[in-house]
């Protein structure tokens, strides 16, 4: 099985460890500069380059494209893909906008094609856990989950994509995907209704030259942010979220509701954390994606750390770095359902689209009812 990679930075190479790691043929790889893409391309061994997509689809002749670029980058490359007859492997967000995520999903389904969505920190083995022991009925019926994160991230990083609603930047598209598609994939998969809101925090940040690999941009933090031929771009999308949301079950016979706080900017005083409260317990994870130690709170009365069991751990790609092990379970996922092999359900352009359309609605920030007036 063929895969063709757009993408030539830490996803891109992310990307192609795992397809290989899933036993498919990494033939190609496609970024936007000639020199990048062909070190990367030497670096990772694979045999054709070039920054012409098309050019490569038709060169190539993928069964798989993955697409490892930032968001704002995605839709005319998917929309190529799929009129080929590809399948599609997207990293979040899907697109930059709900209009065309549910576009391309809809052509994918017209096309026949099968895409996955890399919302994919659900697969990290505390979740996994978490998500076993729900449905064995630890916590008893799920009544509600919070997920609090605190990232402290430098307000210096260098401007670029992270910093542009219409490049797919934001931490809606870029933190809440992943605990969205966690909660969903513990709790049920239904999304019943979304309110929150929305803060940009951040407000501007340097541009530098330089930035090519997005886990690196630290290092290219200006020395002297007072001098005053160092040029700034403004932010236009949220550096800070808080999102409430009603999920059905099939583990409960009301909504589950479910509370998303996250500051991309301040510090944290307790740890990140996911928590799943049932009527009879409730499950603690350590970590803003539940990678940290699992915590049973049950009739006991008292909170218990609960070893992962192997079977759990076994599950889990043996490979360094947590975003790498999603990653390949999920790559894995895909190419054995392209193989016509029985697989669980994982997120597709289904869940990307409606995802972004939840997004979008967010970032409205029009649910607030004004209370000034009351005596």
């Amino acid at each position: 099985m063929k895969v063709l990679i757009l993408g030539t930075g830490f996803a891109g190479e992310g990307h192609a460890d795992a397809f290989r790691g899933a036993g498919a043929d990494v033939v190609g790889i496609v970024g936007r500069t000639p020199h990048v893409v062909s070190k990367v391309a030497g670096k990772l061994d694979i045999p054709y380059h070039g920054t012409d997509w098309l050019a490569a689809i038709v060169a190539c002749q993928p069964d798989i494209v993955s697409i490892a670029t930032p968001g704002g980058a995605h839709y005319e490359p998917i929309r190529q893909a799929i009129e080929f007859g590809c399948h599609v492997f997207c990293d979040k967000p899907m697109t930059a906008c709900a209009d065309t995520a549910v576009e391309l999903h809809e052509l994918a389904q017209r096309k026949g094609v099968k895409t996955a969505y890399a919302a994919s920190f659900r697969y990290t083995s505390g979740v996994l856990h978490a998500k076993h022991l729900v449905a064995d009925g630890a916590i008893g019926e799920p009544v509600e989950v919070e997920c609090v994160s605190h990232f402290n991230l430098e307000r210096t990083i260098p401007f670029g994509w992270s910093h542009r609603k219409e490049d797919g930047g934001g931490r809606l598209n870029n933190n809440f995907t992943h605990t969205l598609s966690i909660v969903t994939s513990v709790i049920g998969e239904r999304i019943l209704s979304v309110m929150g809101e929305v803060r940009d925090d951040l407000e501007r940040a340097p541009i530098v030259e330089g930035v090519h690999n997005f886990m690196e941009r630290r290092k290219f933090i200006p020395s002297d942010l007072d001098d005053p031929m160092l040029k700034w771009g403004e932010s236009n999308v949220e550096w800070s979220y808080t999102v409430m949301a009603r999920l059905a079950s099939p583990l409960a016979t009301k909504p589950v509701s479910v509370l998303f706080k996250h500051g991309g900017l301040v510090p944290r005083f307790h740890e990140d954390h996911i928590v799943f409260y049932g009527k009879e317990g409730a499950i603690y994870l350590k970590g803003h994606y539940g990678s940290g130690p699992l915590y049973l709170w049950s009739k006991n009365g008292i909170w218990e750390e609960i070893p992962r069991p192997e079977n759990i751990t076994a599950m889990v790609p043996d490979v360094q770095g947590e975003t790498e092990q999603c990653w390949h379970y999920l790559a894995r996922e895909f190419v054995r359902d392209i193989r016509g092999e029985d697989v669980e359900p994982y997120p597709t352009f289904r869940e990307g689209s409606q995802y972004q359309q939840i997004i979008d609605l967010i970032r409205r920030n029009d649910d607030w009812k004004d209370v000034s007036g009351l005596n």
